[in-house]
């Protein structure tokens, strides 16, 4: 039934497109178990005050009752109206969290509150839309495997103000997160210059050059860490060198022999992360494609999408 139900609202909003309105008719309500039990606690309070003629009791019953209604419609107007602005994610490696971010705004001058996001595969995130502006919400969902993973459908939700009722609609997106194979692997780097990548290694009394500081990301090297500015406060972040005659290596797919087509990515993709951080220029050779020499974070990006997206492109 869920799965007839999923398949149903997919046809009836089709694939959504950003900006994004939550109108009326693509939102939903029902009551929360929470909402249930106070239902009945009502019923039984409506007869018990029957059965005795107890006119306070009476009045106490349906007060709550008025209580229960505007407490329906809060809910409902809570996200009535929220615009989605755009979705970002980020790549990420197998085995850790990708981050999937939600901007919304609101429409009116009240704050949307209590906004809850989840989907498949994801810890579920609550946030708040403020009224003067956009609001983040980041998401966390799992990445067990390497590909193109389809972000699918996400659920926005509320159960503000009193948690009686549940307000949400499905967001159908069309968007992939490229999840990375797992760095891991214990074979040394393939030796820098020589007949493999063509150039001579780097020089011992050649100096690099500072070019630029950048967010630390895994796999970099902790002596690249700007520590003086994290003691003053700033977020973590790494140095990044360039020098003319820095080491070239060429990672070839093909010399990987005795291990399977993962372990072979796995190791790819941690001679790759460790040649990026050190700053060094490399290239990759797989079947039916070559990455040529270069250096920098969107060679590396494209190394490791290659890798990823390996077995799943077509000829």
């Amino acid at each position: 039934m869920q799965r007839r139900m999923a398949a149903w609202i997919k046809r009836r909003q089709g694939t959504d497109q950003f900006p994004l309105t939550l109108h009326r008719r693509r939102l939903y309500i029902l009551p929360t178990r929470a909402g249930f039990a106070f239902g009945a606690l009502l019923l039984l309070m409506l007869i018990a005050g029957l059965n005795y003629a107890n006119s306070l009791g009476l009045l106490v019953t349906f007060l709550l009752a008025g209580v229960a209604l505007v407490a329906m419609h809060a809910c409902h107007r809570n996200l009535l109206g929220l615009i989605v602005l755009d979705l970002s994610s980020q790549d990420s490696f197998a085995g850790e969290q990708a981050l999937l971010q939600l901007r919304f705004a609101g429409s009116t001058r009240q704050p949307r509150v209590a906004i809850v996001v989840d989907g498949p595969g994801a810890t579920p995130v609550s946030g708040t839309a403020q009224a003067d502006g956009d609001s983040l919400v980041t998401l966390r969902i799992a990445t067990p495997l390497r590909g193109a993973m389809p972000v699918g459908r996400l659920r926005i939700m509320s159960t503000w103000p009193f948690g009686l009722f549940r307000a949400w609609t499905w967001l159908h997106i069309a968007q992939d997160i490229i999840v990375y194979p797992r760095p891991a692997g214990h074979r040394p780097l393939p030796q820098a210059g020589g007949s493999r990548s063509g150039t001579a290694p780097r020089d011992a009394g050649e100096a690099d050059e500072w070019a630029t500081l950048r967010p630390f990301r895994d796999g970099d090297s902790p002596r690249q860490v700007a520590w003086k500015a994290y003691a003053r406060g700033a977020p973590l972040l790494v140095k990044e060198y360039t020098a003319s005659g820095s080491a070239e290596r060429l990672f070839e797919y093909a010399a990987l022999a005795g291990l399977d087509t993962e372990q072979r990515l796995s190791q790819l993709t941690r001679w790759i992360v460790k040649s990026a951080a050190d700053g060094e220029r490399f290239g990759l050779a797989l079947p039916r494609r070559r990455i040529d020499l270069d250096q920098g974070q969107l060679h590396r990006q494209r190394c490791l999408r290659a890798l990823a997206l390996f077995g799943s492109e077509p000829p």
